[in-house]
């Protein structure tokens, strides 16, 4: 069957083998699937020019490529208009580092882009790594991204980008060159999450748990979704005083948990479960719904009317607003649909009224002493970092069963979007603390990495010595830099799910049993049976 494109990388992709007709099964079209692989060429073009022209180099070149690099993870843009005129800021910032080159015939390597199709075409181990490396970067790009929205910036971070932009367009790389990048990806990302972290922290103060209602009050409202607090503070001040109540959604939930947030009082719960819910629970709601980034599914029209973009999420024919974070479209029409008549008393996935979260590294941590008691006199026998992206693929339901079979005697650790599975379930309390602890978003991987070194250090031992396991579940490519970062740490025994990435061959997948004991998940009786003994 003819190729209409190709997209492997996010967790549903079709057949188990890649989207290569119309349409992905994320709903990205083939068109909008070549513009973007033309984007990411074209990246790679602008890394080529960089080399040797790093003293042209500036802050725009390097927000060019992060901005680049994010607008190609799944869920975040299907607009064609804007990533083409992407393609053509990013042709142009190639022109000014190496001016003259796109009209010259010889090919030097410093005025060409890459054929994204020769990566999709290749051996099967080379595309694995380059694929490991790429989706890698654009999950650290939005990292970096929202740390830039707030100042904060790393050249060190910055540079790798384009060393990873240009090792993925070298024909000749094999494996012995491309598996220290690929760990490298991971090395990068650790840094770019704890720049990311020391950003928020100090821009809205030490996330502090918080009990979130689920209900929904009677009157105008709007629905924030995706991960960036900047938006949300904005959207807070511009509704002060305007009888408008703020609700998250998906990853936007650990707002509740900073100072800064959460001293407004309008800002009220959480509305709905994690992103694939999103087409059902939008659908009738009487109030605005705003994405930030990431995950955007294409909008039914029946409520696509109501539907606000901004930052890097476009989609065709939905009203986006800039960089002036003018949110008066999104507040007109909360006010024109007025909300609910009276309160909505909504529930979780297993019928709970309120989730809790902020258990940051900061919060967990100033509880070291009681955690540390409670492990040297057995009150607290395991501790279970169960979290990541959640999907609509059938077998997700293994991390809501995993959770509720996990013993008194235990401790769950749970971020990202996936712990919409099981972050209403009363687990109840052990030594005076919760069993269920909600680090954050998933990008607060930090969080649960500086918890475990910090643990470690204190009972002087290895991360992996530790009465710790690591039960992840992945759908796109922040999931992918993450699990890079564990491993650049040395972290073995990681189950992993609900299925493994059909990017990564074989043999890669051999080295990665090998070095680091990597396991799809089984059943939830046979995981905890093996890991508790």
């Amino acid at each position: 069957m003819d190729r209409k494109m190709f997209c492997f990388q996010c967790e549903q992709t079709a057949g188990c083998f890649a989207c290569t007709q119309n349409a992905g099964v994320c709903g990205k079209k083939a068109d909008t699937a070549a513009l973007q692989d033309k984007l990411t060429g074209t990246l790679i073009g602008l890394a080529r020019a960089s080399k040797g022209n790093e003293d042209l180099i500036t802050e725009n070149t390097d927000r060019l490529v992060i901005e680049g690099l994010f607008t190609t993870i799944t869920n975040v843009n299907f607009n064609n208009e804007t990533i083409s005129a992407l393609i053509g800021r990013t042709e142009a910032e190639k022109e000014r580092l190496v001016p003259g080159c796109s009209s010259c015939s010889s090919a030097c390597g410093r005025n060409n882009n890459y054929d994204m199709n020769e990566l999709w075409d290749a051996d099967e181990d080379i595309r694995s790594l380059k694929s490991l490396i790429l989706f890698g970067i654009r999950g650290i790009a939005a990292y970096a991204y929202h740390a830039d929205v707030l100042g904060y910036r790393d050249a060190d971070i910055s540079k790798f980008f384009y060393k990873a932009l240009f090792a993925i367009g070298m024909k000749d790389w094999d494996m012995e060159k491309l598996l220290p990048i690929v760990m490298e990806v991971g090395e990068i990302n650790l840094k770019c999450m704890a720049l990311l972290d020391k950003a928020n922290t100090e821009t809205y103060g030490n996330p502090a748990p918080a009990k979130v209602s689920l209900t929904v009050e009677k009157g105008p409202f709007i629905v924030i979704s995706g991960h960036d607090f900047y938006d949300l503070k904005c959207l807070l001040e511009q509704t002060k005083d305007k009888g408008i109540n703020i609700y998250t959604h998906g990853e936007m939930l650990p707002a509740h948990a900073y100072p800064e947030l959460k001293k407004y009082p309008h800002l009220k719960g959480n509305f709905g479960t994690a992103w694939q819910n999103q087409q059902k629970e939008f659908a009738d709601i009487p109030a605005p719904v705003l994405f930030t980034t990431n995950c955007l599914m294409p909008p039914k029209t029946s409520y696509a009317d109501r539907v606000f973009t901004t930052e890097v999420v476009s989609y065709p024919q939905l009203t986006h607003i800039g960089d002036n974070k003018d949110f008066t479209p999104v507040i007109k029409k909360a006010l024109s649909l007025g909300g609910y008549p009276t309160d909505m008393h909504f529930t979780g996935i297993n019928g709970g009224k309120e989730v809790v979260t902020g258990f940051s590294h900061n919060a967990v941590l100033s509880a070291a002493d009681t955690i540390i008691d409670a492990v040297k006199s057995g009150t607290i026998r395991h501790f279970f970092l169960v979290g990541g992206c959640d999907g609509a693929k059938p077998g997700r339901n293994y991390y809501t069963d995993f959770v509720k079979q996990t013993p008194a005697d235990t401790v769950v650790l749970t971020l990202a979007c996936g712990k919409y599975r099981f972050n209403d379930l009363d687990l109840g309390t052990i030594g005076g603390l919760p069993r269920m602890m909600d680090m954050g978003q998933c990008n607060d991987a930090y969080s649960a990495i500086k918890v475990a070194v910090s643990l470690a250090e204190a009972f002087h031992c290895g991360v992996n010595d530790l009465p710790l396991s690591m039960v992840l579940s992945w759908y796109e490519q922040k999931a992918v830099c993450i699990l890079l970062t564990l491993l650049h740490l040395g972290i073995k025994n990681i189950l992993l799910g609900p299925s493994l990435p059909v990017f990564i061959s074989p043999n890669v997948l051999n080295f990665l049993v090998k070095n680091y004991n990597i396991a799809p998940i089984s059943t939830p009786e046979d995981d905890l049976k093996k890991i508790l003994g």
